[in-house]
């Protein structure tokens, strides 16, 4: 695939994988999503908080990781309608470290016009933070 997004379910390859993602994990970015959720505990908005909390600084919300997971997939599949985004939070998402979000394609099934996508969320060390299974619908 040259182009680094998809149209159609025609488009994608087996084993095909996503642009990689980097979101934008910063105290700033966490904030101003706990304003807007109404979550303004200082385990997602300061990290001295946080670390009183016995965490080792704030983290991202659990929901906000899977909306950058969401994010991922509309960036290779603009028009992709996301079913469903199965996860498992193995380790916390530290705010003001950078992540990297990355996503393989394992399945296909072309009647339907579905996907299935391995994701994974890790950190600047490599280490798994987040993984799980997307399933988007793509146009025919």
């Amino acid at each position: 695939m040259a182009d680094s997004t998809v149209k159609t379910i025609a488009d994608v390859e087996f084993g095909g994988e996503l642009p990689n993602f980097v979101p934008d994990t910063s105290i700033e970015a966490t904030r101003r999503f706990g304003k807007h959720v109404g979550w303004g505990s200082p385990r997602f908005t300061d990290h001295e908080g946080a670390r009183k909390e016995g965490l080792p600084g704030a983290i991202v919300p659990g929901v906000m990781s899977q909306g950058f997971l969401g994010a991922m997939i509309h960036r290779w599949a603009p028009d992709a309608e996301i079913i469903a985004i199965d996860t498992v939070f193995r380790a916390p998402v530290q705010v003001d470290h950078p992540h990297t979000i990355t996503g393989v394609v394992t399945d296909i099934d072309e009647d339907d016009g579905t996907v299935e996508i391995d994701i994974t969320v890790a950190n600047e060390a490599g280490e798994t933070r987040v993984f799980g299974t997307a399933t988007a619908k793509l146009p025919t």
